[in-house]
């Protein structure tokens, strides 16, 4: 059954030993990379909700006098 999962008879292959070990770390540098944009993104979301929030009320701000 193994040797079917595998799809071939012979022993393991040392070059695809590397390879899949080789795959495996960049999916899972991948996988942090993921993680560290999203929450990154969360961070940016949120502050750009705030910042939409600040409003300034321009009655308030003092007009250059005119001469």
């Amino acid at each position: 059954m193994a040797k079917a999962l595998l799809g071939y008879v012979g022993g393991t292959d040392p070059r695809l030993a590397t390879e899949v070990q080789r795959l495996r770390r960049r999916v899972t540098d991948l996988e942090a990379q993921v993680l560290r944009l999203q929450v990154e993104n969360d961070q940016l979301a949120e502050a750009a909700v705030d910042h939409s929030r600040l409003t300034l009320d321009d009655t308030q701000v003092p007009q250059p006098a005119l001469t």
